[in-house]
């Protein structure tokens, strides 16, 4: 079945849906309701729509087709007069399958009163008698209690046994079988080899470690930080997404795009939901910096660059890269700066532009991508998609991740939560010590160098007028 271009509105007591359906005939129309769940098939077109709220279909609601235009207009009556709608203009939202039912809570005691039982004096003795006794002499007491039997205790699982070698990656490791055949392919930024469907987790982390040291060239960073004019300039550049102030609306290319999007339903735990905010970070960090160093302008290496600063591409190693939060709920400072050094680095040892200051103002722009909310992170992860898909290698890592990122973003991502993230991103203070690579020590020999170039001219100089024959009289 062919899913139609379509778009929402509404009025304070209807949804309008116009549904581009050409060269079809309006008897054959079938209109399903089902409170948020609204559904219209028309062969070969069919469309399922979940709405935030209720509709219903009573005599106020009506289905126009228009033959000349190959529009179909179906205009539904809220449950709730004046009650607002929103995100009718997220496509992938709407198209997205209604969330499963939550489970009910589960029963809990409450403790409403207690008090202390009453025990004589000789339990008394007998209880202080007890609190001195070492833990070993308290197991024998316990066991001499209980018919002489030890305690024991349950031993640590056993990892889950694994039928096949293969590895799951991706978002929420939902992919397998994309590097099978890997070593025949121009994969350049795959760090895992012909290992890449059976390499574990921890592997995978010591391979772009090891892949990012072996990259790491001081005399490259040195270079660029000694001639820095034209990396000034692009990070003095503004990007459109941050200084525009037209209405936010997407493209119809755009909306094209968002149509053939998968239509899933992820059920992510609280820590997979902290994860994927995290990997948002390195995804938006990648889009910012080939951004920035092509001017919004993408090149034939755009699809490189994106691969090989995202840690999830390249090594299928997302975050977290240090200790996970305890609060799934909340960002601190510490997993913030490993997620961001991890990009950092690779920033510093694979693109032809390699500095510090650089880094810093992609982080910017990442802090502000956020704090414009879901819709513009969209557009960024949209944009980022189809330089891959027009890839003919690196299209891949659209299928493994930016796809559902896309539709996770725009169904599931809070623009309140997203908003924090930008305040702590953009509050967050990267230290050049982290990063590994004594940066200010070579930055400082830079400088040095660059202060006693002039003298050097000024004797080469001399040295050369010496040389030169005395001028005849």
């Amino acid at each position: 079945m062919i899913t139609p271009r379509f778009s929402c509105s509404q009025t304070d007591k209807s949804i309008i849906i116009s549904i581009y359906c050409p060269s079809v005939r309006a008897s054959d129309v079938e209109i399903n309701v089902d409170e948020t769940l609204f559904s219209v098939h028309i062969n070969p077109y069919f469309l399922r729509l979940n709405f935030p709220h209720p509709v219903v279909e009573d005599d106020a609601s009506s289905a126009v087709y228009d033959p000349s235009t190959g529009y179909l207009t179906v205009t539904l009556t809220k449950e709730v007069p004046g009650q607002e709608f929103k995100d009718l203009d997220l496509l992938a939202k709407l198209l997205a399958p209604r969330p499963s039912k939550t489970a009910p809570a589960q029963p809990v005691i409450e403790v409403l009163d207690s008090q202390d039982a009453a025990v004589d004096d000789a339990g008394d003795e007998l209880a202080a008698r007890t609190q001195e006794l070492s833990l070993e002499q308290r197991e024998i007491l316990e066991a001499a209690e209980n018919d002489w039997q030890l305690p024991q205790t349950v031993p640590e699982p056993l990892p889950p046994l694994e039928t096949s070698v293969e590895r799951r990656y991706g978002f929420l490791d939902m992919h397998s079988g994309y590097f099978r055949h890997v070593e025949h392919t121009e994969n350049e930024v795959n760090e895992l080899g012909a290992d890449a469907e059976a390499c574990p987790p921890h592997e995978r982390r010591l391979r772009r470690l090891r892949h990012e040291e072996q990259k790491w060239d001081e005399d490259h960073y040195m270079a660029d930080y000694a001639d820095d004019e034209y990396i000034q300039e692009l990070i003095a550049w503004p990007n459109p997404h941050l200084t525009s102030s037209d209405a936010f609306q997407y493209t119809e290319e755009e909306n094209l795009t968002m149509l053939r999007l998968p239509r899933k339903e992820y059920l992510a735990t609280p820590e997979q939901t902290h994860n994927l905010h995290l990997t948002l970070l390195t995804l938006l960090f990648a889009y910012a910096y080939e951004t920035r160093t092509t001017q919004h302008d993408p090149t034939p290496e755009s699809a490189w660059t994106i691969s090989s600063l995202t840690p999830a591409f390249s090594a299928l190693d997302p975050p977290p890269y240090g200790q996970p939060s305890s609060n799934p709920s909340e960002f601190t400072e510490i997993e913030l700066a490993d997620t961001f050094t991890a990009s950092y680095r690779r920033s510093l040892s694979f693109p032809l532009y390699r500095s510090f200051a650089l880094a810093e103002a992609c982080r910017a722009d990442v802090a502000a991508l956020l704090a414009r909310g879901k819709r513009v992170v969209t557009r960024c992860l949209l944009e980022m998609k189809n330089i891959l898909d027009h890839h003919d290698v690196y299209y891949v890592y659209s299928k493994i991740w930016v796809d559902d990122f896309c539709v996770w973003t725009l169904a599931y991502a809070s623009d309140d939560v997203l908003a924090e993230l930008a305040n702590a991103v953009g509050g967050l203070r990267m230290n050049k010590g982290i990063i590994g690579w004594d940066l200010e020590e070579l930055e400082a020999l830079t400088r040095e160098d660059a202060e006693r170039s002039p003298d050097s001219d000024d004797e080469s100089e001399d040295e050369i007028e010496r040389m030169l024959p005395a001028s005849l009289p």
